[in-house]
């Protein structure tokens, strides 16, 4: 039993590593993009650091450098010229 939640474990943490992820200009590390609400660097944890719209790092916050519709580092701002970039890992 103790090894299946070990390989479990590990295809799970191996499943988000595996997901595309948000860079800052500024080499910020900003989230996965993935849809699992249980990971906690996905952009979709409303309670993760970079899903929550109340954290700084996080694009989902409307008044944050990263989510507002105003900042020229948010993905939010069609207009941003130092959006962050999306990099999808190589394996």
């Amino acid at each position: 039993m103790k090894i299946l939640a070990i390989a479990l474990v590990l295809i799970s943490s191996q499943a988000f590593s595996e997901s595309p992820y948000l860079v800052s200009p500024d080499g910020k590390f900003l989230g996965n993009l993935n849809s699992n609400r249980y990971d906690p660097n996905s952009v979709s944890n409303p309670y993760g650091r970079y899903g929550s719209k109340y954290s700084p790092d996080s694009i989902n916050n409307s008044y944050g450098v990263y989510g507002s519709p105003y900042s020229n580092k948010s993905p939010n701002n069609r207009f941003a010229t130092e959006a962050p970039k999306i990099y999808v890992p190589r394996y």
